[in-house]
């Protein structure tokens, strides 16, 4: 998305990126980017149902599940930029299949 884009956009490409695909989350973990705690998408994750936990990688405030893979796609991110070139959100998609199709020793 870009940085210019307004609050109904947002929420358009929330609808068909998030819930389309994933369903409707219990809660989400987020970066605390003025996106994010505006009050029109706090308001808008209240009417949905969903709460919101705003975080950031190296300063935890929810859970540390949430934290520590918060840091492992930011190092995977960072290795990929550096190594490969391009921006983040080239290999992000990549990142989100890889960390899926993973074992994790937590579970």
């Amino acid at each position: 998305m870009k940085e210019t884009f307004k609050m109904d956009k947002l929420a358009q490409l929330y609808v068909n990126e998030n819930i389309t695909l994933h369903g409707m989350p219990l809660s989400i973990v987020s970066d605390r980017d003025s996106r994010f705690t505006s009050r029109f998408l706090q308001s808008f994750q209240k009417a949905l149902g969903t709460q919101l936990n705003l975080s950031t990688a190296y300063h935890p405030q929810t859970d540390g599940q949430s934290e520590r893979t918060i840091q492992t796609l930011e190092d995977m991110l960072r290795a990929c930029v550096m190594d490969l070139g391009g921006s983040w959100d080239d290999h992000l998609p990549l990142m989100e299949f890889s960390c899926n199709n993973s074992y994790h020793t937590s579970i």
